[in-house]
């Protein structure tokens, strides 16, 4: 992951400011409720930035009565870790990308679907409205709760080592790397491509070493991974978009005082609208950087893919596994799928 500009995380005199470890209070005063807000992206990067300025102002509207921690690039474990702690409640608050979350949230799985979302305005309008709702609804049964906003982790990318990709035709034997998610997996195959799951820390070794000779990501992690160093092509197919749940463990969040909850709720969604607006407004100089960089770019139709897609029989296996219910939320966002 990458940074927008840089700016100060030191947010005035009751500010908190996020260092080598968790984001402390600069006043000596105990909090009532002193709650540990973990993810997995660095300190620099628009959530973690946004979610500094959202503690700092829930600790002042609330008269120092709640503090927020934030434990940034991973410090307190994996992703499966880190669920594992928000469940039991080792941790209070937590960020997961819905491909992730789907392994306890099946329902999360939808936000990925393969060229559903043709734009933002989509997207928004999906998980500000009835998807986004029903999602929540799965996972208020997990006793865990979502946050009304979801926060942007971006549309996906391809990129390759020496081939153009601008037709279906053009993913035939392509080894691409992917990670542990079925929906990436099934896209890649449906298209005929050969997809190899690969963790995230193995990737750049994998595509320079030919393990993998493409990969799929957001232009904010291809520019902050390097990826443009072994990878020379980049189509910009917007193919699939991520999200990051905002969750908190239910008792924790249960046990802050309702007008407590409602300050605490307004700063963080608060937070995720100003963090969509970061992302949104990144892209061109992702772009520019990456181009700069040396990687060429072109923006291949996206119907012949879904079509293709379609045609594979991919839409109808997943309208299987997430359900009418899903399926028929999504589709009122986008269109008919399959």
């Amino acid at each position: 992951m990458t940074t927008l500009n840089r700016r100060s995380l030191v947010l005035g005199g009751a500010a908190a400011v996020i260092g080598g470890g968790a984001l402390a209070p600069l006043t000596a005063q105990a909090a009532e409720f002193t709650y540990k807000y973990a993810n997995n992206l660095p300190v620099s990067h628009p959530m973690n930035v946004r979610a500094s300025e959202a503690a700092t102002r829930i600790k002042q509207e609330t008269g120092g009565r709640v503090e927020i921690q934030i434990f940034p690039s991973s410090q307190l474990g994996s992703d499966s870790d880190m669920l594992s702690q928000l469940r039991s409640g080792g941790i209070q608050f937590y960020t997961m990308a819905g491909a992730l979350l789907a392994s306890l949230v099946p329902a999360a799985n939808i936000e990925g679907v393969a060229y559903a979302f043709p734009n933002y305005d989509a997207v928004w309008k999906a998980m500000d409205g009835d998807l986004g709702d029903l999602i929540r609804s799965e996972i208020a049964k997990t006793n865990i709760v979502a946050m009304d906003k979801v926060w942007d982790n971006g549309f996906h990318q391809i990129t390759t080592r020496n081939r153009v990709i601008n037709t279906p035709a053009d993913m035939k034997g392509l080894k691409i790397r992917t990670g542990a998610t079925q929906l990436q997996m099934t896209m890649c195959t449906a298209l005929g491509a050969l997809p190899t799951a690969i963790s995230f820390g193995e990737l750049y070794t994998s595509l320079q070493t030919g393990v993998v000779d493409a990969q799929l990501n957001a232009l904010v992690v291809i520019e902050s991974a390097k990826l443009y160093e072994v990878q020379k092509h980049c189509a910009l197919t917007n193919h699939m978009w991520s999200g990051f749940w905002f969750l908190a463990n239910k008792a924790a969040w249960n046990k802050l005082p309702a007008p407590l909850r409602e300050v605490v709720a307004k700063h963080w969604n608060a937070a995720a609208l100003a963090e969509r607006d970061d992302i949104a407004k990144a892209q061109t100089r992702h772009m520019e950087s990456l181009k700069a960089a040396g990687m060429a770019f072109n923006k291949p139709d996206a119907a012949p893919f879904r079509q293709a897609l379609k045609d594979a029989g991919f839409y109808k296996d997943w309208r299987g596994k997430l359900g009418d219910k899903a399926w028929l939320a999504l589709e009122k966002y986008v269109g008919q799928l399959a």
